[in-house]
């Protein structure tokens, strides 16, 4: 007997777990559509995230794998190490998501953005932004996007992100934006 009442909760609690599950991913599809401007972006998404399924499962559920893309395809912000213009190894996997977006929506296109701290010469800031965003283009072409669809311009130091001579302020300067156009 105290077995089926082990089993019992157990049960309650898996299905407790999916509803929070189900409740949070339909949450976030509403949030998206919504979020305009505020957090990382709000500008991208997949291609029509609802239409399909996991085999067996609710209607409209998204796969972990889309919903990995949509978390990486928010994040539209990339930053760089002082005096280098290589992203970080980190951002592959979300810039490949980015690759693959471009790859399957060939309408889209993006801006990448291009900026420097405040430290070098103008002409220097602009020559490291565009070196930066050039190193993005590259890689989104060589995972599955057309030149046509990408945009470089680089801002160098004209637009910081943060005001202030600190290294935080500098860390968070040293930047290329994915801006969809």
């Amino acid at each position: 007997m105290a077995k089926q009442s082990i089993q019992t909760i157990k049960m309650g609690l898996m299905a407790i777990s999916l509803f929070a599950l189900v409740a949070c991913s339909s949450t976030s599809d509403t949030e998206e559509g919504t979020m305009g401007d505020e957090g990382s972006s709000g500008r991208s998404s997949p291609t029509n995230p609802g239409a399909r399924t996991n085999p067996g499962s609710t209607q409209g559920q998204l796969t972990q794998e889309e919903i990995r893309a949509q978390n990486a395809l928010r994040q539209t912000v990339f930053y760089f190490d002082f005096d280098i213009a290589e992203f970080k190894t980190a951002d592959r996997e979300t810039l490949s998501f980015h690759a693959r977006d471009l790859a399957a929506n060939s309408s889209k296109r993006v801006r990448l953005e291009g900026h420097a701290d405040e430290r070098g010469t103008r002409e220097y800031n602009l020559a490291l932004g565009e070196r930066r965003a050039n190193s993005i283009l590259n890689y989104l072409i060589v995972n599955g996007a057309s030149r046509s669809q990408i945009e470089v311009v680089s801002y160098g130091e004209e637009r910081p992100a943060q005001a202030g001579q600190s290294e935080n302020a500098y860390s968070r300067n040293r930047r290329v934006e994915v801006v969809a156009r």
